[in-house]
């Protein structure tokens, strides 16, 4: 290849031993990442069985679609949505661009082809410069957006164990993601510039963020430039190594459990029921939860839209849809042996120690009684949740187990005796339910008796109750 062929030359100024130590550091991280995954996938194993492979191309097609187009972040959330398209968008063709690159090198360059020249080189440092920045400017308004101290990124707990349960981590955790990200982004546009500072090839222009860095530092000595290339190099290398490392024990993780997700997701969350596992009334260990239940819990990115929106919580009761996840995820974590670097610490140690994880009873132990009872199952919080989670499916299996136990409030005893004996929450004879219809004009018709077109369900109270027939 001519000299003069516009080219990047991937370890430029670094001895032969530095590139050994780089590939040695790649494949640490890589083999640190590997195992945190596994772990994860071997969380997911010890969970029942789920059909969630039907029309698999088109579940994968549309989660592709809803995650490329931002669908579920963006909604109700332009400044968050816009933020996370930036990223997004950046991340990936940062992640294209540098698989190119290695691509290009490792493979193609040993076979004696190289891709990455003249026209096709310029437009793809172009693309990379330009994607890069937004990167950057989503990474600095996802900033912008959590210091404005927004109500869903508040990690109050709703049952006030504020002084029990230590969530610092979890603000930690999340700085720390976008924090990595920003750095390495910066760091890798400083490596350009001062790549491109030394001799300042006019071809460079193409790379419009290194070329400005470029001119801004121009005119040191080549001695200067060439030992800060090397360190900011190295800078750049060890922060994309610890981003690979960290991902599968942290909330980078989410990258890969929410596509996961949002493929396996159901459609129809609140229109069919899951029944109990078999032989059990309910979910009473984290064993009975189902492998996507399981993943549910790690595709929670702490956003706290479902926080925010659940009636419940609303109204004060101990409920918040996130804090349950969260608290599911920490417990199936410790049973499972899952590593998390960066989660809740409980002031008196893990409330459920003393016992086998096994033994422990989810719908009494993990999550309060009174905490499971507060939700209305208005689907608010699935509604909400941009990665797929199904909240309802938990707390209905966990409900059911609490049935079985009888740990119910009287008036909700009374009310399930009832339906049982009447099929009514009211214990009424059922020939009175449509004995409000008789003063309506035109007559209405019932549905138990004759062929209908719509069916209009009133419920118990509307049919019993005399303040709620008026």
């Amino acid at each position: 290849m001519p000299p003069d062929t516009p080219h990047r030359e991937v370890f430029l100024h670094l001895a032969p031993w530095m590139r050994y130590v780089f590939y040695l550091s790649a494949g640490l991280a890589t083999a640190i990442f590997l195992y945190g995954f596994y772990r994860r996938l071997a969380k997911y194993r010890k969970g029942r069985s789920v059909n969630r492979f039907d029309d698999l191309p088109g579940r994968i097609l549309k989660a592709c679609g809803t995650i490329l187009t931002n669908a579920t972040v963006r909604q109700g959330d332009g400044l968050g949505g816009l933020a996370h398209t930036l990223i997004l968008w950046g991340f990936i063709i940062l992640l294209i661009g540098t698989a190119m690159v290695a691509v290009d090198y490792d493979l193609l360059e040993p076979l004696g082809y190289k891709l990455l020249k003249g026209r096709f080189y310029l437009g793809f440092s172009a693309v990379l410069d330009v994607f890069g920045l937004l990167f950057i400017v989503g990474l600095v308004m996802m900033m912008f957006r959590r210091f404005r101290g927004l109500r869903e990124l508040d990690y109050t707990r709703a049952d006030h164990q504020e002084g029990a349960v230590d969530r610092s981590a979890y603000v930690a955790d999340d700085w720390i993601f976008l924090w990595l990200l920003l750095l390495i982004a910066v760091s890798g546009f400083l490596v350009e510039g001062l790549r491109i500072a030394e001799k300042m090839p006019a071809h460079e222009k193409w790379s419009p963020v290194g070329w400005a860095i470029a001119s801004a530092i121009q005119g040191a000595s080549d001695s200067r430039l060439i030992a800060c290339h090397i360190w900011a190099w190295w800078g750049h290398a060890l922060l994309v190594m610890l981003f690979i490392a960290y991902i599968p024990f942290s909330k980078m993780m989410h990258v890969m459990t929410d596509i996961a997700n949002l493929v396996f997701r159901d459609e129809r969350p609140a229109r069919e029921l899951p029944p109990p596992p078999e032989g059990k009334p309910g979910y009473a260990a984290i064993t009975d939860f189902t492998w996507k239940e399981l993943l549910d819990l790690d595709a929670c990115t702490k956003c706290g839209r479902c926080h925010v929106a659940c009636p419940a919580h609303a109204a004060g009761t101990t409920l918040s849809p996130r804090d349950m996840i969260l608290d599911l995820r920490g417990f199936a974590n410790e049973t499972f042996n899952t590593p998390e670097w960066l989660t809740q610490r409980f002031g008196n140690g893990s409330p459920w120690s003393g016992a086998s994880p096994l033994e422990v009873d989810v719908a009494t132990q993990v999550i309060r009684p009174e905490t499971l009872w507060s939700c209305t199952t208005c689907l608010a919080c699935v509604e909400v949740c941009p990665v797929g989670i199904e909240h309802l499916t938990h707390i209905v299996q966990m409900r059911r187990q609490l049935v079985d136990q009888g740990t119910v409030g009287d008036n909700l005893q009374g009310a399930l005796i009832s339906l049982g004996d009447y099929g009514n929450s009211f214990g009424a004879s059922a020939k009175k339910r449509a004995k409000w219809t008789k003063k309506i004009k035109p007559k209405l018709k019932d549905a138990r008796k004759e062929a209908v077109e719509y069916l209009w369900f009133v419920g118990d109270f509307a049919s019993y109750d005399p303040r709620m027939q008026e």
